[in-house]
């Protein structure tokens, strides 16, 4: 890669790792829902909500920030009485308690109903809103904050592309040798903006850490160092801190964190075991901006072989990511950091995504600490053949093997897994 290609390795990373406010699955429909009520004009009298079966089982179990409560339909609701499109994925930012109070009542009135919609996209909303004879129409897919038709009484107002991540990188092909050579040889002044997410997402693991939050993982890991059963390493160091702020996070804390690749929990793990060994090893400011960019591009990378929803669990691609992040740290070069990659997914590429829940701190501490044992493993010229199952020799090989097995080889889990979530909702 020439340093003339460096700008579209810097647009890739400031699309993809944007500030989102929730998890983005509830919130890419109090978006849709937002934009759908203002280009109606007034409050809804009743509200159609129509989603994807990923999108559903992503978000049917997660916390809905500023609401205490679970479930498409709060985030629905709020959207529609307190949502601000122009906030993007941080729509939910300003809500008031008079909104949310607003938005509970249209649940017990059943003015507002969520339903699958009948598509093969794997992230798909459509919110309709209707007030007398009046109706508009908001469609949004293929990413958490991509609308792609908006319509008033039947009329197209507004339309754009349905563009895949593939397609809107079409002229950027990421590859492990230009994300090494970019994140070790770019000007860092140019890369200094990744710092705000190391900002953004250890406030945010600060208040895990301190809170009782979700299934308080992380703060539970402080407990068994105090309690003498658990040591007090960079490794409990860069899982606690992860996991804590998965735990706020999931449970629906009123803060924004970096997401990557339309994760929050994904910015999160990509995030916060880099900081972690970073101060450990008293890094300088250059040494971790490198590194984030490492984990970062490298999250991305990953994420755009498997896709934005799959079956697999995106945060143990995050967790790859982050181990390639620490390899700078701990002054590995490239063969390190693709053998961490092979380690790594030779070991948690069959984690499942069983949807967005208190639960996912728990696969994030344990993808991050996988992630780490194969970064140290890497380090010391240990790595899985890749000869061995799905990997490879070729690293992009490698990376486009577990693409597969996440986007088509998955297929089956994933509806079985929706179908387990589902059968349990209707029971309860």
């Amino acid at each position: 890669m020439s340093k003339q290609d460096w700008s579209c390795y810097a647009d890739v990373i400031n699309r993809e790792v944007v500030p989102a406010l929730g998890c983005t699955e509830p919130i890419a429909i109090a978006l849709a829902a937002a934009k759908a009520v203002e280009t109606l004009g007034c409050q809804p009298e009743k509200t159609i909500v129509k989603i994807s079966g990923n999108l559903l089982k992503n978000g049917m179990g997660v916390g809905v920030p500023g609401t205490g409560m679970t479930g498409l339909d709060i985030a629905a609701a709020v959207g529609i009485t307190g949502g601000k499109s122009e906030l993007v994925l941080e729509v939910l930012r300003d809500l008031t308690e008079e909104q949310v109070s607003v938005a509970k009542k249209m649940l017990t009135d059943n003015v507002l109903s969520v339903e699958l919609a009948e598509t093969e996209e794997t992230l798909y909303a459509e919110v309709l809103v209707q007030s007398g004879e009046n109706s508009a129409r908001c469609v949004l897919a293929r990413s958490h904050s991509a609308i792609v038709l908006v319509e008033k009484n039947g009329v197209e107002v507004f339309s754009a592309p349905w563009i895949s991540v593939e397609d809107d990188d079409s002229d950027c092909k990421l590859t492990m040798k230009d994300i090494f050579e970019y994140a070790t040889k770019a000007p860092v002044e140019s890369l200094k903006f990744i710092l705000e997410a190391a900002k953004m997402n250890e406030a945010v693991a600060s208040e895990g850490l301190t809170s009782d939050w979700g299934l308080k993982v992380g703060r539970s890991m402080v407990r068994d160092i105090e309690d003498g059963v658990r040591s007090d390493d960079v490794i409990s160091y860069a899982v606690r801190l992860t996991a804590a702020a998965s735990d706020a996070r999931m449970e629906g804390i009123s803060m924004p964190v970096m997401s990557n690749s339309g994760s929050g929990n994904q910015g999160l793990t990509a995030t916060l075991p880099v900081v972690a060994f970073a101060k450990h090893y008293k890094s300088t400011e250059e040494q971790l901006i490198r590194s984030l960019i490492m984990s970062h591009l490298t999250a991305i990378h990953l994420k755009h072989s498997l896709g934005r929803l799959s079956a697999l669990c995106g945060a143990s691609l995050a967790a790859t990511a982050a181990g390639c992040g620490i390899i700078l740290i701990l002054g590995g070069g490239l063969s390190e950091v693709e053998g961490t990659i092979r380690n790594t997914l030779g070991d948690i590429a069959g984690m499942v995504c069983d949807g967005a829940k208190t639960s996912c701190a728990l696969k994030v501490a344990s993808a991050v600490e996988a992630a780490i044992s194969a970064a140290f493993l890497s380090m010391k010229g240990i790595c899985i053949p890749g000869k061995d199952g799905i990997l490879d020799e070729n690293i992009e090989t490698c990376i486009k093997n577990i693409g597969y097995l996440g986007s088509f080889g998955m297929i089956g889990a994933d509806k079985a897994i929706l179908k387990i979530m589902t059968s349990k909702k209707a029971a309860a």
